[in-house]
């Protein structure tokens, strides 16, 4: 059976639902494919920190009000361990209520799938795009349902989080040859909505602030990571104050750890014509600094601009102009991140020392702290 839409969106993850979102009243009939059951419960303990550039966009695509337990970053203190160097970047020098936004990844999907289940969009529950062909006329999706083939005609398929099955891109890849270790940890110390990122010569260590405590992410070669994710809970976190340091006073821990390998991973410009990539299909980023959702939504807007108003959205003048609109983003997002690991997770002296030069000099000049800052939050083009 053959089904006719303007635009096919393969992922419900939130860049795929944001994206959604922001074509609800373009006038073109969508349909967004999520392989998981509309009730399935999302088993995922990432927090997503969003940047207030990010807050904006939620805002515009009415999902914002709905996040359930945001807590807002007023300050991050960037540091060495034993080195010298430091920068603290704050809300108020910024003129932002805050810098950032921490959200579970459940809530945020939750926030955000109810907004597209109450718009003009076709969700479709359980079905997954399995099979592609296109030409400079359309783009025949098959798409499984329930054991059953569908066959969808569209102008325009956009691949999002969690749809990439479809090898329709070159990806290129780099192994960091690190993992993230992942928890929810409290502090002696109350957060009062700070966050902090620690560069070690393993890796960068970051909390960020919830309203349960704090959220880790703590980078380490794959051996140290296990090792650390294998010690008991009170020698897990002695380990953590001896890197992290006192500020906070001692650690106890909540709940289960987990490790995930960390590897940039971004999809070229694809050669099939009327396909878009976007969120975790375009590009994986290294969680320094927190960029790889915030990039994914504003890809997500992006494009949502560029084809709501088209006639045809799968149009090569189409893409070619979002492409152009995208490249400078997210080309120096991916070089900024990792350029961070690259300087900053070593154990030469002489790096090291530069690093924590070029932090002190950040933190004595305004103009390039605020550049900074906007960055973080708004993106290359901030």
């Amino acid at each position: 059976m053959a089904e006719d839409y303007d635009i096919v969106i393969a992922g419900g993850g939130p860049v795929g639902s944001a994206l959604a979102l922001g074509l609800r009243d373009s006038g073109h009939r969508i349909a967004l494919l999520e392989a998981r059951p509309r009730d399935a419960a999302v088993e995922d303990a990432r927090v997503i920190a969003l940047s207030h550039g990010s807050r904006l966009v939620m805002e515009r695509l009415g999902a914002w009000q709905a996040l359930a337990e945001v807590t807002p970053i007023h300050t991050i203190a960037v540091s060495q361990q034993q080195r010298f160097g430091r920068v603290e970047l704050s809300a108020a020098d910024a003129q932002v209520p805050a810098l950032g936004y921490v959200v579970s990844y459940v809530a945020l999907q939750r926030a955000l799938a109810d907004a597209v289940a109450g718009s003009t969009v076709e969700v479709m529950n359980g079905c997954s795009a399995r099979e592609f062909t296109s030409n400079a006329d359309e783009a025949i999706v098959g798409v499984e349902c329930g054991g059953m083939t569908r066959q969808f005609h569209t102008r325009l398929v956009a691949l999002a989080d969690g749809a990439d099955g479809l090898q329709l891109a070159r990806v290129e890849e780099r192994d960091y040859r690190q993992s993230a270790l992942v928890c929810e940890v409290i502090s002696e110390e109350p957060h009062q909505n700070r966050a902090f990122e620690r560069f070690t010569p393993h890796g960068p260590l970051a909390l960020l602030p919830t309203h349960r405590g704090w959220s880790l992410v703590w980078t380490a070669q794959p051996d140290r990571a296990n090792a650390l994710a294998a010690l008991n809970d009170a020698d897990f976190c002695v380990e953590l104050r001896a890197v992290f340091g006192a500020t906070l006073g001692a650690f106890s821990l909540r709940g289960a750890r987990q490790v995930f390998p960390l590897m940039l991973r971004q999809a070229r410009r694809p050669l099939a014509p009327r396909v878009v990539l976007v969120g975790n299909a375009a590009q994986s980023l290294h969680p320094v600094a927190g960029q790889g959702f915030n990039l994914g939504l504003r890809d997500a807007w992006e494009l949502a601009q560029a084809a709501r108003d088209a006639r045809d959205p799968g149009a090569s003048a189409t893409l070619n102009a979002y492409f152009s609109e995208r490249r400078f983003d997210r080309t120096a997002t991916i070089l900024f991140t990792d350029t961070l690991i690259r300087l900053f997770s070593n154990n030469i002296p002489i790096i090291d020392r530069l690093c924590g030069a070029g932090l002190a000099a950040l933190s004595s000049i305004p103009p390039a702290k605020n550049f900074l800052v906007r960055r973080m939050m708004f993106g290359a083009r901030g």
